[in-house]
């Protein structure tokens, strides 16, 4: 079943259809929250408060096909939440401007999702959204609460970014994983 059907279900209350979106989604959010917050407690924290809020609030869900971008959302806003009731100012290692942002193994690859992880938190959103997700321009704008041609501009400082600490390796090739 696809997923607008499902959370059309869940909206109309099938509790088992939400547990079905849920996992479909689950290594996608995990993700997410890991990218915002770092550490596996804080994750398992913002997931299960992400998850409760959900289920509560899917009944007022309007639009079926929009269920990942609202859990997205959600999840963005309970992870930001969690940092600031932690007053946390450093969520990730400090990594010195310049320096490699990958692990250098055998073949010399980079890792792709690794790099992704290097960016600033609004490129990073961006990008797992719009490139690791596949969601659509338009909902990525949405999902991060901000107007297209600021999801664009991030996407483009993004790509930039990347393509600029990528190329100061010596020729290599790539290991794009699972995207």
């Amino acid at each position: 079943m696809n997923s607008a059907k499902l959370a059309a279900k869940a909206i109309a209350g099938d509790a088992e259809a939400f547990i079905a979106l849920v996992k479909e989604h689950e290594k996608s959010l995990h993700y997410m929250a890991k990218s915002i917050l770092g550490k596996d407690e804080d994750v398992a924290d913002a997931l299960q408060e992400t998850l409760l809020k959900a289920f509560k609030a899917i009944p007022g869900l309007k639009e079926p096909q929009y269920f990942k971008t609202w859990i997205f959302r959600i999840l963005i806003n309970e992870c930001h939440n969690l940092l600031a009731q932690r007053s946390r100012t450093d969520v990730y290692a400090e990594i010195p401007a310049g320096a490699a942002v990958y692990a250098s193994n055998e073949y010399d690859k980079i890792d792709l999702r690794d790099a992704v992880d290097q960016l600033e938190e609004p490129q990073r959103l961006a990008v797992i959204l719009h490139y690791f997700e596949d969601l659509p321009l338009r909902q990525v704008a949405l999902a991060l609460d901000i107007s297209e041609s600021a999801a664009k501009m991030r996407l483009m400082r993004a790509r930039d970014t990347l393509q600029n600490q990528l190329s100061t390796f010596r020729e290599g090739k790539m290991n794009y994983g699972s995207i």
